[in-house]
């Protein structure tokens, strides 16, 4: 693709795109293009799923390479990698991929990112893997995040597309970084809902609803705690972290009233006992008179910052 057709491309808000894979993500994706003007065509392996998006306006193809040879823009939503490469492998033998952006919203791992890429190159496509970080409800919805890295090229050719579906945030050219962000914020989104439905179980034991919990949860989470992400981040890039605000010798001390009072009321503790010893881990290791920040260096168990 060279330049000219790819800056033609950049200003034309409503290009023709490909969606091949019609699950419930993919035909979210599929109808969120449609929604937006940009001329769909879509594939699935079992025809019937295309049927409500064709009554939309979308295009069926009657193979993966005729799907693929209707746009210059490719989005691959399947169950796997492997699902992948046997509906991508045949096009690919055939030429069909040359010249195509083949943006993949597969889930897998960063390795598999990272070789994904690799072929794609080989067989002439340029290749932008991507992180969803919404459920299907939620394509379309410009607040929602879409992670987005490799080929920049194709990022910022692709942007008016990739917009449609969501708020597009390109992370660097290294492929595999979007699925790497994408584990890292699922750990995150658990880690929260758990301690949240942890302290739900603990005041609701009490009478209080999870509806008025929740309210004054979320302030502390927009304000405080925000806050001390925002400081302890620079802490962790440098290695040094100041117990200048709590150090985890008091937070050992805190958690113990929490254990106390969710022991009382007969919630479990399973969490709470892990991050407990968790700090203790990290104060044994000579941590304790720093901020929370120190954790990490227990979690990263003397591995190697890259």
């Amino acid at each position: 693709m060279n330049a000219q057709n790819m800056n033609a491309q950049n200003t034309n808000t409503s290009a023709p795109v490909t969606v091949i894979g019609l699950g419930l993500m993919g035909s979210a994706l599929a109808g969120a293009l449609l929604d937006r003007g940009h001329p769909t065509t879509v594939w699935n392996r079992t025809p019937q799923k295309a049927k409500p998006l064709a009554d939309r306006g979308a295009r069926v193809a009657v193979s993966a390479g005729d799907a693929v040879a209707a746009s210059g823009l490719v989005l691959v939503c399947v169950l796997d990698y492997d699902a992948l490469r046997t509906v991508l492998d045949p096009v690919a033998e055939a030429g069909g991929l040359a010249g195509k952006a083949l943006v993949n919203l597969t889930s897998g791992a960063p390795e598999q990112a990272v070789a994904m890429a690799a072929w794609a190159t080989s067989h002439g496509a340029g290749y932008l893997d991507g992180g969803i970080m919404t459920t299907p409800p939620g394509v379309g919805d410009p607040r929602m995040m879409f992670l987005y890295s490799g080929s920049e090229a194709v990022f910022e050719t692709h942007r008016p597309a990739l917009t449609a579906l969501g708020d597009p945030l390109y992370l660097g050219a290294e492929p595999g970084l979007a699925s790497l962000y994408d584990s890292a914020l699922l750990g995150l989104m658990w880690a929260t809902f758990t301690g949240w439905l942890h302290g739900t179980a603990l005041v609701t034991a009490d009478g209080t609803t999870a509806t008025d919990f929740t309210g004054v949860a979320l302030r502390w989470l927009n304000g405080a705690v925000s806050g001390f992400l925002t400081t302890y981040a620079p802490q962790v890039d440098a290695g040094h972290h100041p117990g200048d605000d709590a150090t985890i010798d008091v937070q050992i001390a805190a958690i113990g009233h929490l254990i106390h009072a969710a022991q009382a009321r007969g919630i479990d503790n399973s969490l709470p006992e892990l991050l407990k010893a968790t700090m203790e881990r990290a104060a044994a290791a000579g941590h304790g008179s720093d901020s929370y920040a120190s954790v990490i260096e227990v979690l990263r168990g003397g591995a190697t910052r890259r």
